[in-house]
């Protein structure tokens, strides 16, 4: 064995000397060792297969065999029994490789494999190869690429280590059958032959098939792929076919992928219909060591012209005016940080019209508008600031107008808590301060502050009590006031603020027991809470604007919280005190939760929204039930009843059961009236609209059931009060480890610009390692 490192080092000095004189001294010197396993280096050409990524000739190429021979006469060495080659990342292993000292000819019979550097083998019966591996002919051949793809051909041919010409070729991604290797894969190219671009990373087909389970279903005189290895690479992606669209007619898209380096990267599209003019896109798409930023956009010269229409309010809508003619649109967004406390960014939404985003299927059409802001947000220890200012474009004019929306720059959000102090409480500070301006409707400024001082405590006896010290502040400055979304009767400037202090207490006194032997527990939990704040009347004749309170929610969620609209420009005050009762039993993986309360207040503000549940001095009392019994069934309900009428002013349900491979859905919601059509509709000196005083009652639901590769779902959402559907749709697919199929099919009714959307249809097929395939 000690003759080992004297033959590796020996041939390191003999550089002067042929390859083949080297290789005939370590040959002579593993004979006289006569080890198990012959092992020495060498410094032949390259020796490896299929890379363009070749290793440095001058690297050290090492090889390991059972037996050595070296013959003199036809000046050859022959390694056999396990042969082993390697050099830098790169491997070969054969039964037997015969080196050629003349013509440096490598040949390599039985079970031949090279491993290469990504991972990928390349197996072959016979390889012939020559040019320091880069030109040569391989027999037999199949390979494993990454994802689990694999080639084989009857033969190879390599030429200048960077193509490969391939003939009578199969490939697929598809697990080969173990117990029937013969069996065809569930899909599979079969092709006459092949070129595999090692430098540029493809694979050209030519006369190829496609079988499904052995039979041909679709001839492709020419299909070209992005190697398995390759990361990215640029190129024309599949192209989409779309045969009926009720505003594009039959169209196509052809997508373009454009790798631009490493860290960014443009996808082009191009859509040509029949009904309009075509569209361009682009996705351009850069992460940075800092951030991240995402362009999207397109422009199109759209022939299709808008219908006016008379919306649910009784007004005209102009929707063809500047709806046709030069359109595009512009989604983008960007994140970045500054250093580990500051970053910044922004979410730009812009399109010039909502029925160029219907027309061009353009993602985000259907919604109420398209928001978009810019901030630089700070994170301390305690503390959140963000500086902002936001910007909203109206899609559907038949709910709101574009001059309605607000244009808000700056506004100012900070947020701070303390550590507990000396006398045990925690002082927290939070501000919100904006400018916000309307072209119709109110234009303001807001200045706040909020103070907010908490201290818990519990006695012997388990009672827990959180102490409450608060004080709400702000000041505004507005104009416009007669207008929407506060319909004042003051056409002036307006100065205006409000300061509320508020003072809470709440206990809370849990009774836990346990039972089953200790498996379970019980909880019965009255809660008390007294609040006392001065009564302003929730500021609604101080001329005070209103941007963040337009909605009231009391329900068991809000029952406890001394603020109960939605923001802070209207605030609760009065006295008043809050009761519940909570209950809950846990046992064996079964839950029962319970929640009931009501709110007695002395001052009454009847200018609240109609049901609010605040009317009377006793409020509506809510409640809230969660029920568990198994693992396959759960249950949650809301509701508030009003005590007085015995009617119920609001209630939710849903409920989820399954079993394995088997799940359905359901759910359920009241309200009487839609609190939001205050935003648009003088309730101050009009009644309100009959959109306003409708029902909300909607029972939704759905389903899902997969065995083994198939699987299926359906969903419906239907309006009770209205008796229309709102949407229902479903799909149904099957996938297995190469191959996957889905079939999808969706209709709203909802009424976006005047018209309402067609069904849709989506099919979607998918081949592992080539893409995805889809037909609207």
């Amino acid at each position: 064995m000690a003759l080992r490192p004297f033959c590796s080092t020996l041939l390191h000095r003999r550089s002067a000397l042929s390859a083949a004189t080297a290789l005939g001294s370590v040959a002579a010197c593993l004979v006289v060792s006569q080890p198990k396993a012959a092992f020495a280096q060498f410094r032949p050409q390259t020796m490896h297969i299929n890379t363009g990524r070749s290793s440095s000739p001058d690297d050290p190429a090492t090889f390991q065999a059972d037996k050595v021979d070296y013959n003199d006469v036809e000046h050859t060495v022959t390694w056999t029994g396990n042969v082993q080659v390697w050099q830098g990342d790169h491997v070969m292993r054969a039964d037997k490789i015969v080196y050629d000292r003349d013509t440096g000819v490598i040949a390599a019979r039985g079970n031949v494999a090279t491993v290469q550097p990504d991972g990928s083998v390349v197996y072959a019966h016979y390889a012939e190869l020559t040019g320091g591996m880069k030109d040569g002919i391989m027999l037999h051949v199949n390979s494993t690429m990454p994802d689990n793809a694999k080639l084989a051909a009857n033969g190879m041919r390599r030429t200048g280590g960077k193509v490969n010409e391939l003939s009578r070729v199969v490939y697929t991604a598809c697990e080969i059958c173990e117990k029937d290797k013969t069996r065809p894969p569930f899909w599979q190219f079969r092709a006459f032959n092949a070129t595999q671009d090692v430098e540029h990373q493809k694979i050209d087909f030519r006369d190829a098939y496609l079988d499904i389970l052995g039979i041909p279903v679709i001839y492709f005189p020419y299909f070209s792929m992005t190697d398995p290895s390759a990361k990215r690479r640029s190129g024309f992606l599949m192209p989409g076919i779309t045969p009926h669209d009720r505003y594009l007619g039959t169209y196509i898209t052809i997508p373009y992928y454009w790798v631009i380096n490493e860290q960014s990267d443009l996808s082009v599209q191009g859509l040509f219909a029949t009904r309009t003019a075509p569209q361009i896109t682009g996705l351009y798409r850069n992460r940075l060591n800092f951030g991240e930023l995402n362009i999207r956009g397109g422009v199109a010269y759209d022939t299709l012209r808008g219908q006016n229409y008379t919306n649910n309010f009784g007004q005209p809508v102009d929707s063809g005016s500047t709806s046709h003619g030069l359109q595009g649109h512009i989604f983008a967004s960007g994140d970045f940080s500054i250093n580990r406390y500051w970053r910044g960014g922004a979410n730009i939404k812009l399109a010039s019209s909502a029925n160029y985003m219907r027309d061009y299927r353009v993602p985000g059409y259907g919604s109420d508008v398209l928001a978009s802001n810019a901030y630089l947000e700070g994170f301390g220890t305690g503390a959140y600031s963000r500086l902002d200012a936001q910007y909203y474009q109206g899609l559907n004019q038949g709910v709101i107008h574009n001059t309605d929306l607000p244009f808000v720059l700056p506004r100012y959000t900070y947020s701070f808590t303390g550590q507990p102090d000396i006398l045990g409480g925690r002082l927290s500070v939070d501000t919100t301060d904006f400018n916000l301006k309307r072209d119709n409707g109110v234009s303001d400024q807001r200045g706040e502050l909020q103070l907010n001082w908490n201290r818990p405590f519990h006695t012997k006896m388990g009672q827990q009590f959180l102490l409450t010290l608060r004080l709400d502040s702000m000041v505004y400055r507005a104009k416009k006031l007669y207008q929407q979304p506060t319909y004042y009767n003051s056409v002036h400037t307006v100065v205006s603020g409000q300061v509320l202090p508020t003072i809470a207490l709440k206990t809370n006194w849990p009774f836990v027991r346990s039972f089953e032997h200790g498996r379970g527990t019980q909880l019965i939990e009255p809660i008390v809470q007294g609040i006392y704040a001065p009564n302003t009347g929730a500021g609604v004749n101080d001329l005070i604007p209103n941007e963040d309170s337009l909605a009231y929610e009391f329900t068991d969620s809000t029952l406890f919280s001394l603020n109960r609209y939605q923001g802070t420009d209207r605030l609760d005050g009065g006295l008043r005190g809050n009761v519940g009762i909570h209950a809950n039993w846990t046992w064996d993986g079964h839950v029962v939760d319970l929640l009931a309360g009501e709110s007695f207040q002395e001052h009454i503000t009847r200018d609240r929204l109609p049901n609010s549940g605040l009317d009377h001095h006793a409020s509506d009392i809510v409640a809230r039930a969660r029920f568990i019994p198994t693992q396959y069934f759960d249950f949650t309900a809301r509701m508030r009843l009003d005590p007085h009428t015995t009617k119920i002013n609001f209630g939710d349900a849903l409920f989820s059961a399954g079993v394995p491979h088997f799940h359905i859905r359901g759910g359920y919601v009241y309200e009487p009236v839609t609190p939001y059509y205050y935003f648009a509709t003088n309730y101050r000196a009009y009644s309100p609209t009959q959109l306003y005083t409708q029902q909300t009652s909607e029972l939704s639901g759905g389903g899902s059931v997969d065995w083994r590769n198939w699987y299926a779902s359906a969903f419906s959402r239907r309006s009770l009060s209205r008796k229309t559907f709102v949407s229902v749709g479903g799909d149904v697919g099957y996938s297995n480890d190469c191959f996957g199929i889905d079939i999808m099919y969706l209709k709203q009714y909802t009424y976006v610009g005047g018209q309402q959307r067609n069904s849709t249809y989506l099919v979607t097929v998918s081949l592992k390692t080539l893409g995805a395939f889809g037909l609207k």
